[in-house]
């Protein structure tokens, strides 16, 4: 089945092996050219698309965008009942790939990824699948190890009666404690969103996670500092060569994945270039957004528009 681009945030389902998976579609603004469509990739692992929304602005450059939530998440099917190794990375690139043939995309199509979102673009792409044209790459990184040490070190250098507390309680296994949720409550007014009161559309995703963390637990652990789940081993720098189209890379100075984290992406991708964003942290689609999507048009443009 194909289904075609088109109105105004269009709601739909994919059916693929036994699951669902829950997508919504953004033509392009009126009177603008036509380009190629975007596929915009969620994070977490085990968030949903919701704190993506604002980077549908990429319509008003003439961009379709695509949103979903990837299986076991917000709209999409969930499976409670699935052992831990049910959620790999695997079933992730399956259902990308299906999405983009579902969608009737293979004849181009870019994808923007965020976090967790990034590494699933990056590891669609060294499988080099047709119609691919460009990634952006929003807060991610090359390497599990790289970013574990790097958030380390900026939970070492909070003050010392916060970091302190998230380093007792990681080490004791009492992530539920109260004091500890306080204390990372700091670190994200630091490091994932520092720009003032929390937008709605990034309420709904953090909501969405707290009344279904299995994804996340499951991927990463239970925590942003330490990496337990399927992707504690996680690294892609040894084939980031394969990677043939172009990249752009987007951070914050401020962000969790630090900048020596991302250095690990500049450095083994054959074609990219990097825009770090001065006043944001984990999330510059958000704390910096019309200057990110005029970064991110332009990227897009310089690299395909349909004749």
């Amino acid at each position: 089945m194909t289904a075609k681009l088109g109105g105004i945030m269009t709601k739909r389902i994919m059916e693929w092996d036994g699951l669902t998976t829950w997508y919504r579609t953004m033509d392009r603004a009126p009177g603008t050219a036509e380009r190629l469509p975007v596929i915009v990739v969620h994070g977490g692992p085990g968030l949903t698309h919701d704190y993506l929304l604002p980077v549908a602005g990429l319509a008003g450059s003439g961009h379709p965008c695509v949103f979903y939530d990837q299986v076991g998440n917000g709209r999409s099917d969930h499976r409670p009942e699935a052992p831990r190794d049910f959620w790999t990375v695997e079933l992730f690139v399956r259902e990308l790939e299906l999405l983009v043939e579902h969608l009737g995309l293979a004849g181009g199509y870019h994808l923007l990824g965020h976090s967790w979102g990034g590494m699933l673009a990056l590891e669609l792409a060294v499988r080099r699948p047709p119609g691919l044209r460009s990634i952006v790459v929003a807060d991610a990184f090359a390497s599990s190890a790289a970013y574990t040490r790097e958030v380390a070190g900026l939970v070492a250098a909070l003050p010392e009666e916060t970091g302190s507390v998230i380093e007792r309680h990681e080490a004791a296994g009492t992530t539920e404690a109260p004091e500890y949720q306080e204390a990372v409550r700091v670190f994200y007014r630091e490091h994932v969103f520092r720009a003032g009161a929390i937008p709605d559309d990034l309420m709904r995703t953090l909501g969405a996670l707290g009344r279904n963390p299995a994804v996340y637990q499951a991927m990463a652990g239970p925590s942003e500092f330490t990496m337990t789940g399927i992707l504690r081993d996680w690294d892609i720098t040894d084939r980031l060569h394969r990677i043939e189209v172009p990249v752009l890379l987007v951070s914050g100075r401020y962000d969790e994945v630090t900048p020596a984290a991302v250095e690990g992406l500049h450095r083994g991708l054959p074609d990219a270039r990097w825009v770090l964003f001065e006043q944001s942290s984990h999330m510059p689609h958000l704390e910096e957004n019309a200057e990110f999507l005029a970064r991110v048009s332009q990227f897009f443009t310089q690299e395909v528009t349909i004749s």
